[in-house]
């Protein structure tokens, strides 16, 4: 089935809010100034570098994603955004010791510019961080109602005509899934109430999406994940995507372990060590906050590996993580893995990967492509979860009644076979028995 024509062009200006202005969103809009004035390549980014094949191989057809549907250019994105710190964006990414010093001089006069707004802030969900720059109100309702009006103010002084915000700040402590996510309205109430399972980052979800903003989530916080949120972001037709951008660790075993089960290879055991530095490692060295970033994590092997359907060779796997902050190594995290694995007549084999990673580097496209394509999704109509972003996130968003799609090449397929119905084209499925009939 072909969705009908009817997107919207991108006219006007695209404002992008932040919640979180730390080491991830100020690489994300320093490499936008970067590359707007041709001081770099927009690497890792396939809204930018990325082609789409088009028909058949025979006919040659490969545009680049960004000629083939319509995307807001570089040139049109605004900035603004939330932090529980005042500085201003270049403050934040000189603390933050991502980026060079030649690189931080380049950006200094336009990131010194983008100033954060007070943030909607509870350290009862972050105990690691104490915020300075945070909003007061009489309960949750009212922060939420001045996170709306931030939103309006932003798109009303920079004259933007359309707005999406994402989600860079930190990971919030666990919380399961609870009666107040039921409905809007049950929601409304538990924020009026100051409940304890309404987290910050619901906050700037439901005032997003009740402003018609689409909303995307980069941490493993529940945020949108609820029956509540969702079913908003369907009555305000309202595009939403998450969970907990796919970086180092948990992007390599969305690369590796479908080329295990693809051929057959059975496996003892995965273990995974994480070594960071910035913020995000100072907020996972608490347990709560860890025990969120684990439960993302820890599901990737689960769904690729399918262990119901394959038990004797992935229904006994020893799956482990830790995180472990480490404040010498800064934004330039590690990820080692240790993989046990057995072949023809069950004899052993290892697999070590060491992955010096930098963390920001690789999440800034991540945090580009999915505005973009957000922005993309509005205009065309779409609204509620985006399942085909999911090759973005570590533990992705999907309907109740299906179960989350963690194969990274199945990811990219069904992403590019989105954008092939979006624009009419037909769908690649790589049968091409007809070559040889």
């Amino acid at each position: 089935m072909r969705k009908s024509a009817g997107i919207a062009l991108p006219k006007g200006k695209l404002g992008v809010l932040t919640v979180g202005m730390g080491a991830v969103a100020t690489t994300f809009m320093a490499g936008v100034d970067l590359i707007r004035r041709k001081k770099s390549l927009p690497i890792g980014s396939l809204t930018q570098l990325g082609t789409i094949r088009l028909g058949k191989r025979t006919e040659g057809r490969a545009p680049a994603i960004k000629d083939f549907v319509p995307l807001a250019t570089l040139e049109d994105i605004v900035f603004g955004g939330w932090d529980i710190f005042p500085d201003s964006a270049y403050e934040a990414a000189k603390n933050a010791a991502v980026l060079s010093t030649e690189h931080l001089a380049e950006v200094k006069k336009f990131l010194s510019k983008i100033r954060p707004m007070k943030a909607a802030f509870d350290q009862n969900y972050v105990k690691k961080l104490t915020g300075t720059h945070v909003k007061k109100g009489r309960n949750k309702y009212e922060l939420a109602l001045q996170i709306r009006d931030d939103i309006q103010k932003f798109q009303k002084k920079n004259k933007v005509s359309r707005t999406v915000v994402i989600w860079c700040g930190s990971t919030e402590i666990f919380l399961k899934q609870h009666a107040v996510y039921e409905t809007p309205e049950s929601f409304v109430a538990a924020m009026k109430e100051n409940h304890p399972a309404i987290a910050p980052s619901m906050l700037y979800a439901w005032a997003a999406i009740t402003s018609g903003v689409p909303f995307a989530n980069g941490a493993p916080n529940l945020t949108v994940d609820i029956p509540a949120i969702v079913a908003l972001a369907k009555q305000h037709g309202v595009p939403i995507c998450g969970k907990d951008f796919k970086t180092g660790q948990t992007l390599m075993k969305t690369i590796l372990a479908p080329g295990f089960k693809a051929r057959l290879l059975g496996m003892d055991g995965w273990f995974s060590t994480n070594i960071l530095g910035n913020r995000d490692g100072e907020v996972l060295d608490d347990p709560e906050s860890f025990k969120t970033k684990e439960e993302s994590k820890l599901g990737v092997l689960e769904y690729i590996l399918q262990p119901k359907l394959y038990p004797d060779l992935y229904g006994h796997i020893h799956h482990k993580i830790r995180i472990v902050y480490y404040p010498p190594r800064g934004d330039n995290k590690e990820g080692w893995d240790n993989i046990d694995i057995f072949g023809w007549l069950g004899y052993p084999m290892q697999i070590k990967v060491d992955f010096l990673c930098r963390d920001s580097i690789l999440a800034a496209p991540i945090v580009l492509d999915l505005i973009l394509f957000l922005d993309l999704a509005k205009r065309a109509g779409m609204r509620g979860i985006q399942e085909w972003l999911s090759f973005y996130f570590k533990s992705p968003m999907c309907a109740p009644e299906l179960y989350p799609e963690h194969d990274l090449f199945i990811q990219s397929m069904k992403l590019k076979n989105t954008l092939r119905w979006m624009m009419g084209e037909d769908l690649i499925t790589h049968l091409g028995q007809e070559y040889y009939d």
